[in-house]
C-alpha cells in the first residue's frame, strides 16, 4: 500500500496563564514557529433576536465499501453515527447490488442480490443486503438508499469487460470503471428486482420503516459511473422508481446524484421528470420527492503545505442550489447534497489530501457548513441533507490519510464537529464575528487571507443558547490564537459549558503523533487514542456583564472549533 503523507503541520496549541501563549509541535521540523501574538475578535449574539430554522442537514454519511458496515469497526462507528440522533441520520452506500461475495475492497462491495438460473430465470437472495441494513437500523441509522450498482447477470458490458473494477489508491480513476456501469439487459428485470427488494424491505422492516427512507438511483451517472447516452439512465432511473412505487406508493424517491451541479445534464433530468414522458409508465414525469446533486473541494498541495479549496467546494454548492430551483414544478422539493466533501475521493492517497486526520479536516467542516447554511437561506432552497462521503476503512494503518471518521475504531477530530452539531438547536438566533469571512468572499476566494473566524448561535428545545466558533485558515500554517470575546444579549446566565476540537483537545491523531506514530499500539495505547479522541464538558465562568447579557472568554487556536452552551432561560 502507498505510503500516505502526514500532514507537514499540526499545530497543537497550550494554553497558559494571560496573555495565551501558543507552541507549534510539528511534523516537518522546517516548519516556521506559531505566532505568539493573540489575534483579538469580538463576538456578538443576541438570543432575543430569532433568524430562522437551522435544519440538521449534517445528519448523512455515505462511503463506497457497503460490506464496511458490518465489519467490527465499521459497527462501532455507526453507533457512534446513530447517536448524534438516534433514527434521524442517514447513510448512502454504493455497490449495494453488484454481484460477489461481500468480501470489500477499496472502492468496492458486493450483496450478490440476483442471479439468473440456467433458464435466465432471476434468483434473488437478501441475505447479504439484509445484514448490511440490519446493521444500519440496529445503531440508529437509516438507510439512503442507492439503486445499483448492475448485477452481473444482467449487464450489457461488452464482451470480454471485467466485472469487478482492479482499482487501488494510486490507480487513475478509469480503472473503476467495468462491468457494473452499464445498462441492463431487460429493463423490465431491472424494475422487478428493484420491486421485489422493496417488497422484502417493507415484509422485514414494515411499511412505516421503509417509508422513512429515501430511494434514489446509481451514482453520478453524469461521470464516470455510466456507460451509456444519458436517457438510458432517465430509463433506468423510470423503470427503478416504478418499481419502488409499486411496492410502495408512499416511498420517498429522488435523485439523481450528479457528480457537481450536473450542467447539462441535470437540466435534462429535471426536464424528464417534470414534463418528460416517463420510460415505465408512458404517463408525464417522474415521482420526486427530492433532488440529489454532489459537491466538492479541491485542495493543492503548495509551498511544502496543504491548501484547502473551500471556494471551489462552496461554488458547486451554489450552482447546484441555483439548478435545484430551476423549474418552478421542482423549486420547492427538499434538496440532499449526496456527497460534499473537500474533494473526490475518500479513498485516494496525494499530498494534497494529507487534511484529513487532523484540525484542519474538522475546522473546515464547521466553516462549510456554515456556508452552506447561508447559501441555502439565500437561494431559498428546501435543504434537507448533506452528506459527507466520509465513514471507515476496515484494517488499514492507523492514520492512513484515507477521507474517514474513524481508524481502526478510535474518533478522528472531524467527528467531534457532528457532535457538537448535534448539540446545537433547531432555531438560529443573531450572530455576528468580527473576524468572520464575508459569503461573497469565501465563495469567490476562500481564505486566503486573514483566518476565517466565525460563529453561529441556536437556541436549544429546553431554551439553552449554543454557540459554535471556528478558527479556519485554506492553508495548514501556523497562525495566531484567537482569543474570541463572547458578548451574548439576553440571557443572565453566569456560567457556561465548553467542547473543544483542536490540538489538545478530542484529538487522537495529535495524541498518536505524541507516542511516537506507533503502527501496533498495544492495549494501553489503544485506550489512551480512544481516550485522546473524546471531548471533555468544562465548566467556563463569564468574564464579565454586558447590557442585558453576559460575557466570555474563548481561547481558539487556528483550525480550531469549540461550542460553549449557556442556560440562556
Amino acid at each position: 500500500m502507498p505510503r500516505f503523507p502526514t500532514m507537514t503541520a499540526i499545530t497543537a496549541i497550550v494554553l497558559a496563564g494571560s496573555p495565551v501563549a501558543a507552541r507549534q509541535v510539528a511534523t516537518d521540523p522546517a516548519a516556521p514557529a506559531a505566532p505568539t501574538a493573540a489575534r483579538d475578535v469580538t463576538v456578538t449574539v443576541d438570543a432575543r433576536k430569532p433568524i430562522g430554522a437551522l435544519p440538521p442537514v449534517w445528519r448523512f454519511f455515505g462511503a463506497d465499501e457497503p460490506n464496511y458496515a458490518t465489519m467490527k469497526d465499521g459497527r462501532k462507528l455507526l453507533l457512534e453515527l446513530g447517536k448524534l440522533r438516534e433514527g434521524a441520520v442517514y447513510f448512502r452506500a454504493h455497490n449495494l447490488l453488484n454481484t460477489g461475495d461481500g468480501t470489500p475492497a477499496f472502492k468496492w462491495g458486493s450483496t450478490n442480490v440476483y442471479t439468473e438460473d440456467r433458464d435466465g430465470n432471476p434468483v434473488y437472495d437478501w441475505t447479504t443486503v439484509d445484514r448490511i441494513i440490519d446493521t444500519y437500523l440496529a445503531r440508529g441509522v437509516r438507510p439512503y438508499l442507492q439503486i445499483g450498482f448492475m448485477p452481473e447477470a444482467m449487464t450489457t458490458a461488452p464482451a470480454g469487460t471485467p466485472y469487478q473494477h482492479s482499482w487501488r489508491p494510486g490507480f487513475g480513476y478509469n480503472f473503476i470503471i467495468s462491468g457494473w456501469a452499464y445498462p441492463p439487459k431487460s429493463f423490465d428485470k431491472w424494475r422487478e428486482l428493484v420491486y421485489q427488494w422493496t417488497r422484502h424491505n417493507i415484509e422485514r422492516y414494515g411499511r412505516a420503516e421503509v417509508e422513512r427512507w429515501y430511494f434514489e438511483v446509481w451514482n453520478e451517472p453524469n461521470g464516470a459511473y455510466w456507460e451509456a447516452p444519458r436517457e438510458d439512465f432517465f430509463k433506468l432511473h423510470d423503470y427503478a422508481i416504478d418499481g419502488v412505487r409499486r411496492a410502495l406508493p408512499t416511498a420517498r424517491v429522488g435523485g439523481p446524484d450528479t457528480a457537481g451541479a450536473g450542467g447539462e445534464f441535470m437540466d435534462a433530468f429535471l426536464k424528464h421528470v417534470s414534463s418528460g414522458t416517463n420510460y415505465a409508465t408512458g404517463q408525464t414525469g417522474t415521482p420526486t420527492d427530492f433532488l440529489a446533486f454532489h459537491a466538492k473541494g479541491q485542495p493543492e498541495f503548495v509551498d511544502g503545505h496543504v491548501r484547502m479549496g473551500i471556494a471551489t467546494h462552496l461554488r458547486e454548492v451554489d450552482r447546484g442550489f441555483v439548478k435545484a430551483t430551476s423549474i418552478p414544478a421542482l423549486s420547492n422539493k427538499p434538496v440532499v447534497i449526496g456527497e460534499s466533501d473537500p474533494e473526490g475521493c475518500a479513498a485516494c492517497p496525494g499530498p494534497e489530501n494529507a487534511y484529513r486526520n487532523g484540525t484542519m479536516y474538522s475546522s473546515y467542516t464547521a466553516a462549510s457548513f456554515a456556508r452552506i447554511w447561508e447559501l441555502a437561506a439565500r437561494r431559498r432552497v428546501n435543504l434537507d441533507g448533506v452528506l459527507s462521503w466520509a465513514f471507515e476503512f476496515e484494517n488499514q494503518p492507523w492514520f492512513a490519510g484515507y477521507r474517514q471518521l474513524s481508524t481502526n475504531g478510535v474518533d478522528l477530530p472531524v467527528l467531534n464537529v457532528f457532535r457538537l452539531f448535534a448539540k446545537m438547536g433547531p432555531e438560529r438566533i443573531a450572530a455576528t464575528s468580527s473576524a468572520q469571512v464575508a459569503l461573497d468572499t469565501i465563495v469567490k476566494d476562500g481564505v486566503r487571507e486573514q483566518a476565517d473566524i466565525g460563529t453561529l448561535a441556536t437556541r436549544t428545545p429546553d431554551g439553552r443558547i449554543a454557540v459554535l466558533l471556528w478558527h479556519y485558515h485554506d492553508d495548514d500554517v501556523p497562525g495566531p490564537i484567537a482569543r474570541v470575546r463572547l458578548d451574548i444579549a439576553g440571557t443572565k446566565a453566569g456560567a457556561a459549558t465548553l467542547w473543544r476540537v483542536d490540538g489538545d483537545h478530542g484529538n487522537a491523531f495529535a495524541a498518536w503523533q505524541r507516542m511516537g506514530s506507533p503502527q501496533s499500539p498495544n492495549d494501553k495505547q489503544y485506550k489512551q487514542l480512544e481516550a485522546a479522541s473524546i471531548m471533555h464538558e468544562e465548566s467556563v465562568a463569564a468574564t464579565g456583564s454586558t447590557r442585558g447579557g453576559r460575557s466570555f472568554t474563548v481561547a481558539l487556536p487556528r483550525q480550531g472549533v469549540a461550542l460553549l452552551v449557556i442556560d440562556g432561560r
